[in-house]
């Protein structure tokens, strides 16, 4: 199996690793057919991402994977940020082996999760301030 280029330089050299303490979203998925386990945290403001991190646990295109999806998703509003999915990070990849393309679907999912949190924790706060306006 051969990783190309692009592959190799987000394992090698990844791109947004790390936690964002205070995150505003955050969205965690594994794979357990192969262990990848990814933790995705997003900092948002006026409905645009304008932080992003990662940790994960996995193979090198997972690895690469979930760098570039971060990259790709920085500065993006969270409508354009949700719609990335997998052809979008092979595409920025330049291609996976096919025996690594389910890697490639983890960091767009936690990616989602972590939007889905965000939005979850905004009704939150409204349904609170409601419930004190009463």
């Amino acid at each position: 199996m051969f990783y190309n280029d692009k592959v190799l330089e987000h394992f090698f050299d990844p791109k947004n690793i790390g936690e964002i303490p205070d995150a505003d979203g955050v969205g965690t998925i594994g794979d357990p057919a192969c262990g990848d386990c990814i933790k995705l945290y997003i900092k948002v403001e006026d409905r645009r991402i304008t932080d992003i991190k990662f940790k994960v646990y996995g193979c090198p295109a997972a690895i690469g994977t979930s760098s570039i999806t971060t990259e790709i998703a920085m500065g993006k509003t969270l409508d354009e940020a949700y719609q990335i999915d997998d052809e979008d990070v092979i595409r920025a990849l330049g291609g996976l082996p096919d025996q690594k393309i389910h890697c490639s679907v983890l960091c767009p999912a936690a990616l989602r999760l972590a939007i889905l949190d965000y939005v979850s924790k905004l009704r939150q706060q409204v349904l609170e301030g409601k419930q004190a306006e009463n």
